[in-house]
């Protein structure tokens, strides 16, 4: 009874392990669903079946192979959600090539970056994308592309980098064209079998870099075994079946499009739907619609934009049943409206990070409503995870606050060329450190408080922001809210909300405080308030705190307590 007791839980191994690479399984899946549909992408009025698609990735996997790629080397790809990256996903992973996600957001010194870091021989790039001109950040690091033949680069500033691949149909000096580079390929290229037969499940198959808040992104390395079986255990939770069509707004390069989206279709035989390049709330409603998906993905920001658009009134979202919200913490009230308003009933919770492939916990079709709006669900099959004291290590009690830690299958390789940060990562003992401060409750289900760097001490008193946007998220004028620390002499750390108000409404800082008075504790009532249109935001929809902090310090002109 005793362990009981602690915040720790180990998820179910009833259902064993896949133990086989990417290709493989996904060979597998094609022999079973060859006539079913795999992707429609809306944008590029592009309908494959699971056949087609496995066609297509072959002669891209043989194509790869013909411009001298190899086991190991390390493939880019640096664009928006496409038919192209998902062929990509599905090609290297075939012949061995470890695939590097490249943010779209990233410019000329991150990508720099990004490339020398791990050695990339070959990128893939889109060209442009609303004013950002990526062939010319591209030219800008290596001019000597306008010298050499295609396939053939030798950059100063980009040694490795041999093969540079554009996805339009224009001719750029030194680069192939990717239609071009399917035109090398053969679908029955006898190459990729043997190949794929070498490889092994624990080989590296994709290097994801993480967006830090302070110092250099770091490569979380990760394998076919990490992200497969993630992807398939995600699928599971959702009950996705060959009937199933996902809507995947959320970018590709993220864990979250690439591997709740992507992997866990791929692994259940369901239909994948791109609404578009990038996330549009217009065009993912008429993709729900036209297409009758079942399944839809977002971040919160995302579902809020969906919800609130002007026309939403006008789709039928019926035909909706799951799909997973996650990304960031999730609104209550958010939740309770994508439920009721977008008729997805059967809606999860996913909580994870890119070290971890990316989920560790998660909600099902069958968590109750209660525990869907409060938590991030229960452990994932074949997973461990602890709450512990970040000070002594030790496991607390449930109930207690601590340090969420991962154990398990879905933990990476380890960063990229980084032994000194995978240490700072990954105990001796193999447990993940997240960072994140969470709760779990007699049942294991998991709540998470915030980012340990996130929790502000005001006077002494620990503050969970997490909990006072729950509470703001209640007014009804209130569309977002994020509660950020902000230095202050006399207490260490205030309180600060940056505040959206809904569209058409009015909102003053008394009538806010008149809310809070009596309902929450005096020193959890934000000291400061600031109506703004939108907060800084990485790509992926995870609100940037670090930013809002240093904006609202320069705003009011606040100094670090020295003494704190």
């Amino acid at each position: 009874m005793q362990a009981i007791s602690l915040s720790h839980d180990t998820g179910s191994t009833e259902q064993p392990l896949i133990e086989r690479t990417l290709g493989q399984f996904f060979d597998e899946m094609v022999t079973r669903f060859p006539d079913q549909p795999a992707l429609v992408s809306c944008h590029e009025n592009i309908r494959w079946n699971y056949q087609e698609l496995q066609t297509e990735s072959n002669r891209l996997a043989s194509a790869l192979l013909e411009l001298g790629l190899q086991v190991g080397d390390r493939l880019a790809i640096w664009s928006n959600n496409n038919s192209q990256w998902l062929l990509t996903q599905i090609a290297t992973a075939k012949i061995g090539v470890i695939l590097v996600n490249i943010n779209p957001a990233y410019r000329v010194s991150e990508l720099e970056y990004a490339l020398n870091k791990v050695g990339c021989k070959a990128l893939i790039s889109m060209c442009e994308f609303k004013g950002s001109d990526y062939l010319g950040m591209i030219s800008e690091l290596a001019p000597e592309l306008n010298q050499c033949p295609p396939a053939q680069l030798n950059s100063s500033k980009l040694p490795q980098l041999k093969i540079a691949i554009h996805l339009g149909e224009h001719q750029v000096a030194g680069m192939l064209r990717f239609s071009d580079v399917m035109a090398l390929g053969r679908a029955d290229d006898q190459r990729i079998t043997s190949i794929e037969q070498a490889l092994h499940q624990n080989d590296a198959i994709n290097i994801q870099f993480t967006s830090g808040t302070t110092g250099f992104p770091k490569g979380a390395t990760l394998t076919h075994r990490n992200i497969l079986n993630n992807g398939f255990f995600v699928g599971e939770a959702m009950h996705l079946s060959a009937a199933d069509r996902l809507c995947i707004p959320v970018p590709l390069y993220h864990c979250f499009g690439m591997v709740l989206g992507n992997l866990a279709c791929l692994t259940h035989g369901a239909c994948i739907v791109y609404p578009n390049a990038s996330f549009d709330p217009l065009l993912v409603l008429e993709a729900v619609q036209n297409e009758k998906c079942t399944g839809l993905h977002g971040v919160p920001t995302m579902f809020i934009a969906e919800l609130d658009h002007p026309r939403f009134a006008e789709f039928d979202l019926t035909s909706l049943r799951t799909g997973i919200m996650a990304g960031s913490p999730c609104p209550i009230e958010i939740m309770k409206r994508v439920i009721k308003d977008m008729h997805i009933s059967e809606i999860t919770i996913a909580y994870g990070m890119t070290e971890t492939s990316p989920v560790s916990c998660q909600s099902n079709t069958q968590t109750s409503l209660e525990k869907r709006v409060s938590t991030v669900g229960q452990v994932q099959p074949h997973l461990q995870i602890k709450i512990v004291d970040p000070n002594s290590g030790e496991t607390v009690s449930r109930g207690e606050t601590g340090e969420l830690c991962t154990l398990g299958y879905s933990v990476m390789k380890g960063y990229w060329g980084d032994v000194e940060k995978t240490a700072e990562a990954i105990d001796t003992e193999g447990w993940m450190h997240t960072g994140d401060l969470a709760t779990m409750d007699s049942e294991g289900y998991v709540n998470i408080v915030g980012r340990i760097k996130d929790m502000v001490i005001r006077g002494g008193e620990n503050v969970y922001p997490r909990e006072i946007e729950e509470f703001l998220y209640r007014h009804p004028k209130i569309q977002d809210v994020q509660v950020i620390g902000v230095p202050d002499q006399k207490y260490g750390e205030e309180l600060c909300a940056l505040i959206i108000i809904r569209p058409g409404e009015q909102l003053a800082e008394q009538e806010i405080r008149d809310f809070c008075k009596g309902q929450i504790a005096h020193y959890k009532v934000p000291r400061y308030l600031r109506f703004v249109s939108e907060f800084p935001m990485t790509i992926t929809g995870k609100v940037q705190k670090f930013k809002m902090r240093e904006m609202m310090r320069e705003l009011l002109n606040l100094e670090e307590n020295k003494t704190a």
